[in-house]
């Protein structure tokens, strides 16, 4: 379900990132997590799958096949969660711009991570979706997983 409108380069900061080839439109599916369902019982969690996995029930995560687990974080983010798994356009994406999106869109748990977005709205550490802002929520409203809206 990858987007043929974005590829997959280095960073300057984070490793591997995700960019648009083209001006990608508001509304847009660019990836999805499409893998691997895992509960909090998994006998394997290891960094990377921790990092990666995207929380979509109060004890379940989903893995990605594809370039979903290279979008990286962003406090002021282009891209939003629909659907539970899909990273969606929250606006026109600029050709060349990266693709990012709000890491707290998704999860509700202990997971923390320090924040280097480097934009002047970061909130310089990321974690669950109860610890984002009320206004920042309401930026989001419609792009924020639908399992956390419904509790």
């Amino acid at each position: 379900m990858d987007s043929k409108k974005v590829i997959v380069r280095r960073t300057l900061k984070h490793g591997k990132g995700v960019f648009a080839r083209v001006k990608i439109p508001k509304g847009m599916v660019i990836a999805a997590f499409d893998g691997t369902i895992y509960d909090h019982t998994h006998e394997d969690w290891n960094d990377d799958l921790y990092n990666h996995a995207i929380q979509f029930e109060k004890r379940r995560w989903r893995d990605s096949m594809g370039i979903a687990r290279l979008v990286n974080h962003s406090c002021d983010p282009n891209c939003g969660i629909r659907d539970l798994f899909k990273i969606v356009a929250m606006r026109d994406i600029a050709a060349g711009e990266e693709v990012t999106w709000d890491y707290g869109m998704t999860e509700d748990h202990v997971w923390r991570m320090k924040c280097t977005c480097g934009s002047p709205l970061c909130r310089k550490v990321i974690g669950s979706y109860r610890t984002m802002p009320p206004a920042i929520r309401r930026k989001y409203k419609g792009y924020i997983s639908g399992w956390l809206t419904k509790q």
